[in-house]
């Protein structure tokens, strides 16, 4: 039997054995759900599309009684069959909705099946191991914290910029002793957001979008959020190389940390940064079957960049010649327990650069000094490419290049270089 459904009804609705309905005697389809814990719902049944027998019928679940009152409901219910009568299925469109990914579903996702780089002559490889690895760090240090609940399509342009914000103002820094799922061990996780730390997450979060874009039949997601958002996306354009005196200063503070009792690996592996201009791990994990001392060249089969032979100057040769032991095998730097290469440069780089006086100056900028120090001495930039193993300046430069005896020339920048170095 029907009635009008109203609050009087539904505060004198009494709980059964079993749950029931009661249904509005005005709007078809409009009824109050009564659960055996007195439980009362207010929901509406219809069939979607066309309608019929032979359609499933479907429920959309309006709300809670007395949380939403009669009045509200029936309202609810009015719209909710307007709807259904214009083609729409608002109860397929909430199940839907509950089934979408969360963002950290979705960063999980990535992982699986993402992880290719973007852009780039490299477009379409996978990443290399250590970049999958700090990418995902990024991705559930401050995405997932900060947003990981949401659903991917609920996030807009100002849940980014807003996001940007808050890791800019550090709200996802921590400093905590954590157990490792693999290994069972405790580790310290240190992250500091920051300015920096917000500018390549987001870069990330975006070709995360951008990859959901491309499974949009599986992730619902059409559109890239952070494309749109007022957030900057770009590091600071880098300039910052050293002067000789300042790499002099450098040499000199290596040669003193080291004799206050300083891991030798961990100098080697600073003076071989500012001889080499080779990022951290190429020269940290750098192995002996990589260094070619004949012929002066570090043959490195996988790098950043892919394949890449750097020429080696007569100062970075020398120095290898010295470390090197008689049975030359495995890393050139390995690590002080178990099998890996060697790790702990951190500390000797930050209190070198304190006693030269260089705050600020990172591994990196070795790199820079460099290439600033190749092309004043007129090398082409091809020439600056190959020191720097950096394949994009490789391929702006193709002809001038052939000029020039790359190692013959690379001698006259590594001569000042080391000159520098050995001074103090």
């Amino acid at each position: 039997m029907k009635t009008k459904l109203s609050k009087t009804v539904a505060d004198l609705a009494e709980p059964r054995a079993k749950r029931y309905n009661l249904w509005d005697s005005e709007i078809s389809g409009f009824g109050l759900r009564v659960t055996p814990a007195a439980i009362k719902t207010w929901v509406v049944k219809y069939r979607a599309g066309e309608g019929g027998r032979g359609v499933v019928a479907r429920w959309y679940t309006i709300g809670p009684f007395p949380e939403i009152s009669a009045s509200d409901a029936r309202k609810a219910a009015e719209f909710a069959l307007a709807r259904v009568r214009l083609g729409e299925d608002p109860g397929g469109e909430r199940i839907t909705k509950r089934a979408e990914m969360t963002l950290a579903e979705a960063i999980d996702f990535y992982e699986q099946e993402g992880c290719f780089v973007q852009r780039g002559i490299r477009q379409g490889e996978p990443m290399k191991p250590m970049t999958k690895a700090y990418t995902l760090a990024r991705l559930r240090h401050h995405v997932v914290r900060l947003l990981g609940k949401r659903r991917v399509t609920e996030i807009d342009e100002g849940d980014i910029t807003t996001f940007v914000r808050d890791v800019s103002a550090g709200k996802t820094a921590r400093d905590e002793w954590i157990v490792d799922a693999e290994t069972g061990k405790r580790k310290r996780v240190i992250v500091r957001g920051g300015d920096g730390a917000a500018r390549k997450v987001v870069r990330d979060l975006s070709a995360v979008y951008s990859f959901l874009k491309t499974h949009k039949r599986k992730t619902r997601v059409t559109h890239n959020p952070v494309e749109d958002a007022s957030v900057r996306k770009t590091d600071n354009k880098r300039t910052r190389f050293l002067s000789i005196e300042e790499v002099k200063r450098l040499g000199g503070a290596l040669d003193e940390v080291e004799a206050e009792g300083a891991n030798p690996k961990a100098v080697n592996i600073a003076r071989l940064w500012a001889l080499s201009g080779c990022r951290r791990n190429e020269i940290a994990g750098l192995k002996w079957s990589e260094v070619d001392l004949e012929r002066g060249l570090l043959i490195f089969d996988d790098t950043k960049t892919g394949r890449s032979v750097r020429p080696l100057g007569a100062a970075a040769t020398a120095l290898f010649e010295a470390l090197k032991p008689d049975e030359a095998e495995g890393y050139v730097f390995p690590a002080e327990r178990g099998d890996g290469f060697y790790q702990g440069t951190k500390t000797v780089w930050q209190a070198a650069i304190k006693k030269a006086n260089l705050p600020g100056v990172t591994p990196h900028v070795l790199r820079h000094t460099l290439g600033s120090a190749a092309a004043s001495a007129g090398e082409a930039l091809l020439m600056v490419g190959s020191l720097l193993g950096c394949q994009s300046a490789c391929k702006r430069d193709p002809l001038s290049a052939r000029k020039r005896d790359p190692l013959t020339r690379w001698r006259k920048v590594d001569r000042t270089r080391a000159f520098a170095l050995r001074a103090a």
